[in-house]
């Protein structure tokens, strides 16, 4: 092993073991079992305190709320926005393997780690973000990483043991983007995700650079440098990949949702794209059987999209929501869509159908929820 590699292997493990052995002895063998109840977690964002609030499905399909879990830690808002004070995508993101939910408090630069049991949340831990105004979370396995949207910008990433996160420093990577509590909300970047099968990083940098940065990772971490894709004009904001493993990139300036390849050096290659003829398409979820789903906050409403495995992108139809559509999550069975409205702090419930197809089935209003983001799913 060469001793730069034997350094780091050596600092991860000495980083875990000092903070198992500083858990109480029940803490460390505590493991998180995956709800059994369709379930729907919601993040309010509010400044004045972050919270979860939980839905079960009824039987029609509608949502009923269960519960209601602060964070610990308080929400935030960039710059001039208005439906989506994170102005980003995947700031609440569930491991059902685990049995965890992580939660950005871009108000307090923390996260939030909940237990869950069907549509209970237990609060586990809050933790230091690493940086400022964390905007999205992201996780593989063990490896959970935190985008940071704030002083320059930066990712920091954290090993889960336990069902605690343990920071890594040498994990950290400054984006160098300049942004400040005083950037304009489309200049702050959007998102942070692994690819499918964890070897890399994906982070889109909006209006700040309109590039999308692919830092390779590892058990040792990521790469110190990301592989730059510049997109001019087209502010890539959210993403998600489609059944045949192809990065589905909403691109804002552009409206539309395009298809790429990510190569093993993260150089990306476009495979195809499609207009939605709609106003402000930040967002994207995909459905288990490839449907994907892009959100249009200005138009309030949902654009169905199918892909092919050549990359070909069509969009199928659009679907009326409440005003502000932001995050969406798709539930586990692939059997419903829920898409949060910032404008009425709402979350609309769809039923999906052959094709992809949705009819509502219900809408809630999220308490202290105007403008807030991050929604997944059991």
């Amino acid at each position: 092993m060469k001793p730069s590699l034997k350094v780091a292997a050596v600092t991860v493990a000495a980083a875990a073991a000092a903070v198992l052995s500083a858990l109480p002895a029940s803490a460390a063998a505590v493991h998180g079992e995956p709800g059994q109840a369709p379930a729907v977690f919601v993040q309010t964002d509010n400044s004045a305190g972050n919270t979860i609030v939980a839905y079960t499905r009824t039987a029609l399909g509608g949502l009923q709320q269960a519960g209601s879990y602060p964070t610990g830690g308080n929400g935030g808002a960039t710059n001039g926005s208005v439906v989506d004070h994170l102005s980003s995508q995947g700031s609440l993101a569930y491991d059902r393997r685990a049995g965890l939910l992580y939660a950005v408090n871009a108000g307090s630069n923390t996260i939030t780690v909940f237990r869950v049991h069907g549509d209970e949340l237990f609060r586990s831990q809050v933790i230091s973000s690493g940086g400022q105004f964390p905007v999205s979370i992201t996780f593989h396995g063990s490896r959970v990483f935190v985008l940071n949207a704030w002083g320059g910008a930066s990712i920091a990433g954290f090993l889960q043991l336990g069902g605690f996160l343990i920071p890594v420093p040498g994990w950290t990577r400054d984006l160098g983007l300049g942004t400040s509590a005083s950037t304009i909300f489309t200049g702050t970047p959007g998102q942070i995700g692994f690819t499918p099968d964890g070897s890399q990083l994906v982070v889109t940098t909006k209006n700040a650079a309109n590039t999308v940065d692919v830092f390779a990772d590892g058990l040792l971490g990521p790469s110190a440098q990301p592989a730059v894709t510049s997109l001019p004009g087209t502010i890539p904001f959210g993403f998600t990949f489609d059944q045949y493993g192809h990065l589905a990139l909403v691109e804002t300036g552009a409206g539309a949702v395009a298809t790429f390849a990510i190569a093993s050096d993260g150089t990306l290659s476009q495979l195809g794209s499609a207009a939605t003829g709609q106003a402000a398409t930040c967002w994207i979820t995909a459905a288990p059987e490839g449907t994907l789903y892009a959100s249009n906050a200005g138009s309030g409403t949902e654009s169905t999209l199918a892909t092919e495995p050549d990359g070909a992108i069509t969009q199928l139809g659009v679907t009326p929501a409440d005003a502000g559509t932001t995050d969406a999550a798709v539930s586990s069975d692939g059997q419903y869509l829920y898409v949060q409205a910032g404008g009425p702090g709402n979350v609309d419930a769809y039923r999906i159908g052959p094709g992809g197809a949705l009819t509502e089935t219900g809408s809630v209003t999220v308490p202290g929820a105007v403008g807030g983001e991050g929604i997944a799913a059991s």
